[in-house]
């Protein structure tokens, strides 16, 4: 067939450009790489595109911003202001590079490292060079404008030094006038491990990903921790505490050639700039990309010619200008240390759920990962985020939950994938299994529907009205498409799906929906009550449109949901509002033929009964009112009316039992009481009853109705209702067959006269007129396909006028008085 040649790997994952790294989904050509005709060639490799990155932005912060940062060149003038101005000089630098391009990026990168890598020879030439001890006169502005002086010496390699220098002794920050502590350090030191992301965020530049990440970054950071370890030997063993403490920029003091240093801080801070910069820029890209904020970030998913994100790069260029005016790296450290933190949490928590939820296209090549690692590194980052700011770290985590909501409720579905539904699958499954059917108890059963819709647009007031009638149930819209596999080139029904489930979405109820290809629709609704659910949840009860001569009506043409729009696309699968009302034919006309015969309904009737499945018979649902998805009603002027007895058969159940049939009316009666809008409903029980009898029988048949309502705990209220002249135009009555009652068979039905039939429909007219619902009970359906119609006949009579009522035919018991 046509789709059975594709590309391979036709499109991104994890919603980046290819995050296949980062996810660890494995694809068959092992890069990751988009395989899309206008895709733009990737150019950089590990060491360029991962390595070099990496590498600068974990220098930066920390190696000379934080150790060499104190006024690097004193000819300029100092000051809040100034700090500004020259980090927005810096900055704007950094921009003109980024909206060049990537590969202009990769080349700096590269020459700012040859140069960063100079000034750190010359960090560690210059205690072997200075061999003779030195002496510093340091001098600070402290408060209430005096100024503090401190001696500070360079012993060079001493091992005195060394053992002075290995205690904690938290002192005065200059900088910002605050005692330090070990949160307040670790805030500023751990900035050095947040440029670990920046080969993933660059992912989308890379020839192979996949390969790239893991490798470079690995690389990168152990070469940054040992030139970190040596550093921190180098310095703790040659300078005095005090110099470490007072001046944060000794490493330019006790240089063989200090400009080497002045060199190493600018080119650092400039490289680091970039990298955060330009990783961050494709973040936006791609977050723009997934439509994941609407119309703010809707500008940063331009790209140029070249495929450089530069609205993206502006977008972030803007933010990184805002924080500049913080002026002192230590009085955003706390904070940027947080949101890494929180970030690095969220990465640890996605591969967690992947491996909890075992996808199979989850296949990380790091040897070292398990579940373990990723729990330890969120308990880790969120014990350290609290540790160094709890304010910080409450808002942040309560930003993260805002913005989770957010996404959930306002952005668009996208192709990419949902942590989620794995995590679902995982654990429906799981739970599935455990809901074994030998186990189902009585007191904890509950309605699991199966509904066979013809058309939706003549059943969807059926459709609302059932999904409250499910009680937290299965609920499952069944449809048959006619038609032979044997004679089509493929299957039609797979091709329906998405119309049904944005029908679904449209209505707003909870339901699932299965399709099926028979020749019949009796035989397909068999499949349907074979194969329907799965384990524990498979449907107990079948709910059929009534079988009459009624013109149906187009619910299409009356809820504004389906003949207006807000948006002029259609929803995220591809089905638009005119494909949706072109999939579903129009409504039948009264010449139409009927895609049923009578003897097909009663005889899919019958299958339901054979199989122990109940069945229900809904009737002029389409005069009930106030179940679609917007109405907001408790039911408080609803009445609901409950016929519990067979009043086609006068005389089939005794006065004193209730059969497991009226027990089911009674049940369905209350959950529909208890649905959200019937809550408030009134409901009303009818006995009908031979007044004029002398064995006064109904009075026991009340009596024991009121105990019953009693032990079930049923609010209603019990109406008598004579009915001796209904009887009497019955005829005779009919006795049951003992040996027919075992076998499940009933005699074939009698041909009742059209006056007692008028007269049953006179009588339910009379009392349930102002009923919203009616529940009557269903007789069993006749065992000869000869009398279907006449049972049809018989059903329409006495239902006719009566506004929406549900016949019921229950098999199963459902109520349980025993404690």
């Amino acid at each position: 067939m046509s789709n059975e040649h594709t590309p391979l790997l036709a499109h991104g994952v994890c919603g980046l450009s290819v995050d296949t790294a980062v996810c660890g989904m494995g694809g068959s050509d092992g890069t990751g790489e988009a395989s899309t005709p206008n895709a733009v060639p990737r150019k950089l490799n590990t060491f360029f595109g991962v390595i070099v990155p990496t590498v600068l932005s974990m220098f930066s912060i920390v190696l000379f911003l934080r150790t060499a940062s104190s006024s690097a060149l004193r000819v300029l003038p100092q000051g809040y202001w100034y700090t500004v101005l020259y980090s927005s000089i810096v900055l704007l630098l950094v921009l003109v590079v980024c909206l060049v391009g990537a590969h202009i990026f990769a080349r700096t990168s590269f020459l700012i490292l040859l140069v960063v890598t100079i000034s750190l020879l010359s960090i560690y030439i210059s205690p072997l060079a200075l061999t003779t001890p030195l002496t510093f006169l340091i001098t600070h502005q402290g408060p209430g404008n005096q100024t503090l002086t401190y001696n500070a010496s360079y012993t060079g390699f001493n091992g005195t030094t060394l053992r002075d220098n290995l205690g904690s002794g938290y002192t005065v920050d200059y900088s910002t006038g605050k005692v330090m502590s070990f949160a307040t350090v670790f805030a500023v030191m751990f900035t050095s491990c947040t440029g670990i992301m920046a080969g993933a965020n660059m992912s989308g530049e890379l020839k192979n990903p996949s390969a790239a990440i893991p490798k470079g970054t690995i690389i990168a950071v152990l070469y940054t921790c040992i030139v970190y370890v040596l550093l921190f030997v180098l310095a703790s063993s040659t300078c005095e505490r005090t110099l470490l403490v007072q001046d944060y920029g000794f490493f330019q003091r006790i240089n063989i050639w200090p400009p080497f240093v002045t060199i190493g801080i600018y080119c650092s801070a400039l490289s680091a700039a970039m990298c955060s910069l330009i990783g961050a820029s494709r973040i936006l890209h791609a977050l723009a990309l997934d439509q994941l904020f609407g119309f703010p970030l809707a500008p940063a998913a331009t790209t140029s010619s070249s495929g450089n994100p530069w609205v993206a790069v502006l977008y972030t260029w803007g933010l990184a200008q805002c924080v500049v005016f913080a002026g002192q790296l230590n009085a955003i450290a706390g904070l940027v240390t947080v949101f890494y933190l929180l970030a690095y949490a969220a990465v640890d928590l996605a591969c967690l759920a992947l491996e909890w939820a075992s996808a199979p296209n989850f296949r990380p090549t790091f040897q070292v990962f398990s579940w373990h690692t990723c729990l330890l590194g969120i308990l880790s980052c969120l014990v350290m985020m609290f540790v160094i700011n709890p304010v910080y770290s409450s808002a942040s985590i309560v930003l993260l939950l805002l913005l989770l909501l957010f996404l959930h409720y306002r952005s668009p579905t996208s192709s990419w994938g949902y942590i989620s539904q794995a995590l679902i699958f995982h654990q429906v499954r799981k739970y599935l299994l455990m809901l074994d059917v030998r186990k189902d108890h009585v007191k904890f059963w509950r309605p699991q529907v199966l509904l066979m819709v013809a058309n939706p647009r003549s059943s969807c007031q059926l459709i609302n009205f059932v999904n409250q009638l499910k009680k937290g149930g299965l609920f499952v819209l069944g449809h048959v498409k006619l038609g032979d596999l044997d004679t089509l080139p493929s299957d039609p029904v797979q091709q329906q799906y998405n119309f049904w489930l944005s029908l679904v979405d449209k209505l707003g109820v909870k339901a699932f929906v299965d399709l099926t290809l028979s020749t019949s629709v009796r035989q397909g609704t068999q499949h349907l009550l074979r194969i329907t659910g799965l384990g524990g949840m498979k449907p107990n009860t079948l709910v059929l449109g009534f079988y009459d001569s009624c013109t149906p009506e187009d619910y299409f043409l009356q809820d504004p949901a389906f003949y207006e729009s807000e948006e002029a696309g259609g929803d995220d699968f591809g089905v638009d509002l005119p494909s949706l009302q072109a999939h579903f034919p129009p409504v039948r006309h009264v010449e139409s033929p009927r895609w049923l015969t009578p003897e097909e309904y009663v005889g899919i009737i019958s299958d339901a009964i054979k199989m122990s499945k109940n069945v229900c018979l809904g009737r002029y649902f389409s005069q009930l009112q106030g179940e679609s998805m917007g109405t907001k009603t408790d039911g408080a002027e609803r009445i609901i009316d409950v016929w519990p007895l067979n009043l086609l058969r006068p005389g089939s159940t005794s006065a004193a039992s209730v059969d497991v049939c009226s027990l089911f009316l009674l049940q369905m009666a209350c959950v529909l009481n208890m649905a959200s809008r019937w809550r408030h409903a009134r409901m009303r029980i009818f006995l009908c009853v031979e007044a004029e009898s002398s064995d006064q029988g109904w009075v026991v048949k009340e009596e024991t109705f009121r105990e019953l309502l009693r032990k079930l705990r049923i609010r209603a209220s019990i109406k008598i209702v004579p009915w001796d002249s209904v009887v009497q135009l019955y005829g005779q009555k009919q006795t049951p067959d003992p040996e027919l009652g075992e076998l499940g068979l009933t005699r074939p039905a009698p041909a009742l006269s059209e006056d007692f039939l008028s007269a049953v429909n006179c009588l339910l007219m009379e009392h349930s007129a102002q009923a919203a619902v009616r529940f009557l009970y269903l007789p069993r359906p006749p065992t000869h396909s000869s009398q279907s119609q006449q049972y049809l006949s018989q059903l329409e009579a006495v239902t006719h006028g009566l506004g929406p009522t549900l016949l019921i035919h229950g098999l199963t018991p459902v109520t349980c008085t025993e404690l």
